[in-house]
């Protein structure tokens, strides 16, 4: 399957479980509820995965890697669902990507990438709709949207070498997510109590570890393994755009003016890098 139709499959779960997880901000804190995310998926995964067969993930300088790229992911999950309670989630968005801006403009090779990823940026500012109107808690939004885009280039980055270092299938990822619900575990585990004796929770929390890390994130491993950081970088413009067909085939949220020219803009980015990954 071509990578843009590995993330449109990547991004239709995402909002499935995005949906999910935006029920529970009235129960649990945000923080709380990235944090049981990443700590069910690595659960799921171990269980899936069985990654203590692979002996090339424990050799110590990939293990180092591998665990640095979990850490980086649980906060990039982390730091995001903070920033959505105090930002508009446009705004997160489009300020979020200014991570995988700043990797394709250090990674990429040639004028055609960087100019791809060029357009891609105000495309997805576009679709995100940015509200510049600071509320109440603006400010711990902003710091924490700065955070996960930091995140998000150092995962591009790092999980390029954990998708490209041979391990088969999602193993590296199974390693990578327990690393980081461990690593950030002090922090949430003592507020996630409410999950353990409420089983509706539980299966709501699942679900959402399911469709927001366990199928994207491995899906994007198989991405990661075919393209160059600056291609995978465009790519990630395809997700709100994904979200705004989604709105409009499922909700009839249908993309009107400024929306419209960011789809279409995003839609050239993705030619462009596609043309210049067959140059």
């Amino acid at each position: 399957m071509p990578a843009p139709a590995l993330f449109v499959v990547s991004g239709l779960t995402q909002y499935a479980g995005a949906a999910l997880a935006v029920g529970l901000f009235a129960v649990l804190p945000a923080g709380n509820v990235a944090w049981l995310r990443v700590a069910v998926s690595a659960v799921l995964l171990l269980a899936w995965r069985r990654p203590w067969r692979v002996r090339e993930l424990w050799e110590p300088r990939r293990l180092a890697v591998t665990a640095l790229f979990g850490v980086v992911l649980a906060t990039m999950n982390v730091t995001f669902y903070i920033a959505i309670e105090h930002l508009p989630l446009g705004t997160a968005v489009a300020l979020e990507f200014i991570g995988p801006v700043a990797v394709a403009a250090v990674t990429g090779s040639g004028v055609r990438e960087r100019a791809a990823i060029a357009i891609a940026a105000v495309g997805v500012v576009l679709l995100a709709g940015v509200s510049l109107d600071a509320g109440p808690g603006a400010t711990t939004g902003l710091v924490a949207i700065g955070v996960a885009a930091a995140c998000w280039a150092a995962y591009i980055v790092l999980g390029r070498r954990v998708a490209r270092a041979g391990a088969p299938g999602a193993s590296g990822l199974a390693v990578a997510m327990t690393a980081g619900a461990l690593v950030l575990s002090p922090f949430f585990v003592a507020g996630s109590g409410p999950v353990l004796v409420d089983a509706r929770l539980a299966g709501i929390v699942v679900a959402i570890a399911v469709c927001s890390s366990v199928v994207p994130y491995a899906l994007e491993q198989v991405v990661l393994r075919r393209v160059s950081s600056a291609t995978f970088a465009i790519l990630l413009a395809l997700l709100p755009a994904t979200a705004t067909v989604v709105g409009a085939v499922m909700l009839r949220q249908w993309p009107h003016g400024l929306e419209l020219v960011g789809l279409v803009l995003v839609s050239g980015a993705i030619a462009l890098t596609a043309r210049a990954d067959s140059a």
